[in-house]
């Protein structure tokens, strides 16, 4: 069963609006796909709409609810936990995306086929031809190239040159893999906001992922809710993540994850 995983913090204006085009979507592509949300301790009626809305879809909806706000890292860790055992085959898929109607589920099938090629992550990106971005402002453009060419610098994955978007495709296996190397720390910087966006890839990069891009374009002006990134907090997570791969004294570059057992 292929999966798809929806972290969901205060998203009552839009939550609605994703599932029921997500479970449009799976129909019309004749898709066998399970739907996991976690709501991360919402303030607002993210909750109610979300149980509203499980009741009619057909797709089938499964829900997490962090009583507290636990942060991105903590909520993704979750998710891919509770995912890996719902896909229960090793061409079985899971699908990351956001719930503030940035993400169109129309990219779906090209993930998916893209996945069946051989590879075992693929990432919507901007920045592959025909990618792009709209309604996102100037600053917040410069910010993200520099973060982009200093993840490049530092940590350069062969077939990747998006490292900031969260819509991603997974292999089932290649997520079982890494926590069966890496356990709780997987996401080890849990505490830093957005960092676990770049902490998931570079540590399935360790463990010998293969990596593949489809075009993407992010329609910021479709997002209905407040950003949840603290700058701040993910800047210092960048740099910390750096050091810990980096730092010649155990870190994760000088270790042999590939040569790890998978059982």
């Amino acid at each position: 069963m292929n999966v798809i995983i929806l972290p969901a913090y205060n998203e009552e204006s839009s939550i609605n609006h994703v599932l029921n085009t997500l479970d449009s979507t799976i129909k019309e592509h004749n898709g066998e796909f399970v739907i996991v949300i976690c709501n991360d301790g919402s303030t607002d009626k993210t909750l109610e709409e979300i149980q509203k809305s499980s009741q009619i879809l057909a797709t089938p909806v499964h829900l997490i609810d962090h009583s507290y706000n636990r942060g991105l890292g903590e909520t993704i860790r979750d998710l891919l936990e509770a995912a890996v055992l719902l896909a229960d085959k090793d061409n079985d898929v899971i699908i990351r995306m956001d719930c503030d109607k940035t993400h169109n589920p129309k990219y779906i099938p090209e993930l998916l086929k893209e996945i069946h090629k051989g590879f075992d992550v693929v990432t919507t990106s901007r920045f592959f031809k025909d990618g792009g971005q709209t309604g996102v402002t100037s600053i917040r453009r410069i910010i993200s190239r520099f973060a982009n060419l200093y993840m490049k610098l530092f940590f350069p994955i062969k077939g990747l040159r998006e490292y900031t978007c969260g819509y991603r495709a997974y292999r089932s296996t290649i997520i079982k893999k890494a926590l069966l190397v890496y356990g709780n720390d997987f996401l080890q910087l849990k505490e830093f906001g957005f960092t676990c966006t770049l902490e998931k890839i570079v540590k399935l990069n360790l463990v010998g992922a293969s990596f593949s891009e489809i075009p993407f374009v992010l329609n910021y002006e479709m997002k209905t809710s407040k950003s949840k990134m603290v700058f701040s907090s993910t800047t210092l997570g960048y740099f910390i993540l750096a050091i810990l791969c980096y730092w010649p004294f155990g870190g994760w570059k000088f270790r042999n994850f590939k040569g790890m057992k998978e059982t």
